[in-house]
């Protein structure tokens, strides 16, 4: 059984910094692509980072770019979402993603990612 798991969440002030851990089982994502997407109440699902699974190519949401860093360790079969200069804005739950499929671009659509974590609170004060 395939699963992803979150962890890393938590309070932080306006301007701090976070770091997301995803860690994946049942089987390996060294060749898919992987993202980060976050929720807050009332709002759609919206993408947050991507990475390709040649670690080449990664995309990110224009609000967080410059800020936010995904990367990901093909040997731990993790991806990780650095956040720094963390602003109120960025309160959400965050869901790790990866594809089903091998060899996947770094995708900012939702409906391209097979499998997802349960989530993990970010709580940004100001």
């Amino acid at each position: 059984q395939v699963q992803l798991v979150e962890s890393g969440g938590g309070l932080v002030q306006a301007g701090g910094s976070l770091r997301l851990s995803c860690t994946a089982s049942g089987r390996s994502f060294r060749n898919t692509a992987m993202g980060w997407f976050r929720r807050t109440p009332g709002k759609e699902r919206e993408f947050v980072a991507a990475i390709d699974w040649s670690r080449h190519s990664s995309s990110y949401l224009d609000t967080v770019k410059g800020r936010f860093t995904i990367r990901r360790d093909d040997y731990k079969n993790t991806v990780n979402l650095q956040m720094n200069s963390l602003k109120p804005e960025d309160t959400a739950v965050y869901y790790c993603a990866a594809q089903g499929v091998e060899g996947g671009s770094a995708s900012s659509m939702d409906r391209a990612y097979a499998y997802w974590g349960q989530g993990t609170q970010v709580t940004v004060s100001s």
